[in-house]
């Protein structure tokens, strides 16, 4: 199956102020995160993307907008599955604040059993964003075969949440895992298994992405589909 780049948004506005931002519309890149979001954008150029897919939220948009500019035939496609999580009332609070909250040492160590106040439960979030990302892996696979590259521009807890599924491990462990701004995090989906190609990746060459040429049977004008072995000793 392809293989997805999530791209988590560039520095918001919000990100800078402490703030929980939410889905609160109109919610920007800063200066620094405009600069990041062309930086991805530069690294991602090379690559031969089949789709470019992101989260309504401007922060997302504006990102997926600025790494579109290297791939004109290509116009970013909006899906609300990726879209922040639905923090209800702990929306626009300062982090500060919302630490103090009981319910903060529940998100931290529990988060499976978190449901926001008035807003969604992060058990709900991970299973639309994992569902959105096999979805679209699965269309781009028979429109551009087994070995397609795209790009989904998410959130932080979005992008996390969708590693933990990729990894196997439970919504609970999800914490441990880091997604700077800007950063891509690559997700290899085969029939029986994904792999973590990358994690919250900001700075590596991503050429190597690049499948090279399919070698077809005899007589076969088919690509080979990706192995789900796992390399005995690495690759």
């Amino acid at each position: 199956m392809p293989t997805v780049i999530l791209v988590r948004h560039g520095r918001s506005s919000a990100n800078t102020s402490g703030v929980l931002a939410g889905r609160t519309p109109g919610v920007k890149l800063d200066d620094t995160g405009v600069r990041q979001a062309a930086a991805v954008a530069e690294r991602l150029a090379g690559l031969p993307l089949a789709a470019i897919v992101t989260s309504p939220l401007d922060r997302c948009k504006q990102t997926a907008a600025a790494i579109a500019k290297h791939h004109p035939e290509l116009r970013p496609a909006t899906d609300r599955r990726l879209t922040e999580c639905g923090y209800g009332d702990w929306t626009n609070q300062k982090i500060s604040t919302l630490a103090k909250d009981p319910l903060w040492t529940v998100v931290q160590q529990h988060p499976s059993a978190v449901t926001f106040p008035n807003g969604e439960s992060m058990r709900g979030m991970q299973q639309r964003a994992v569902d959105a990302i096999r979805a679209h892996d699965a269309a781009l696979a028979a429109s551009h075969g087994p070995t397609a590259l795209w790009v989904a521009v998410s959130h932080g807890d979005v992008i996390k949440a969708i590693v933990a599924d990729a990894l196997g491990q439970h919504l609970d462990t999800f914490q441990r895992i880091v997604v700077d701004t800007a950063s891509t995090t690559i997700i290899s989906y085969t029939p029986t298994r994904p792999f973590l190609v990358r994690l919250n990746d900001s700075g590596s060459e991503l050429a190597s992405l690049v499948p090279p040429p399919p070698k077809a049977k005899k007589g076969s004008r088919k690509s080979a589909v990706p192995s789900s072995d796992a390399v005995v000793g690495g690759r």
